[in-house]
């Protein structure tokens, strides 16, 4: 059982996730390999669903996120945009916010999530 209790930010269009954590991440790695295959890689994912989030990214905002560029002799390769690295930058900013407003509460309902319930014998 996977003992994980996180709040996940994410941005929605329509019944799509235009942004979240994944994405956000996903992102990342695309700015330090240069790459959505290396991306996919480090992260232990596909490369054709790299491509395919990438994808869903770049038609969700005005102006793409990422942008490729094929052949050559290094085989091509991918940058995130201005607008992908604003985006990355103020998503980043509103996990930290509201993970900051939501402490309080979020270690309370941690306790009670861990809390032992007593046996009563009444089952």
């Amino acid at each position: 059982m996977n003992d994980s209790k996180t709040l996940r930010v994410r941005v929605m269009q329509g019944e799509t996730i235009a942004f979240g954590p994944g994405k956000a991440d996903l992102l990342e790695a695309i700015g330090r390999t240069g790459s959505i295959s290396g991306a996919a890689r480090e992260m232990e994912m596909s490369y054709r669903r790299a491509w395919l989030l990438v994808e869903e990214m770049n038609r969700c905002f005005a102006s793409p996120l990422v942008t490729t560029a094929t052949g050559g002799s290094r085989g091509g390769g991918a940058a995130v945009t201005a607008l992908g690295q604003e985006v990355l930058t103020r998503y980043r900013r509103m996990q930290k916010k509201a993970a900051a407003s939501i402490a309080a509460d979020l270690r309370h309902l941690h306790m009670l999530m861990n809390a032992t319930q007593p046996d009563d014998g009444d089952a």
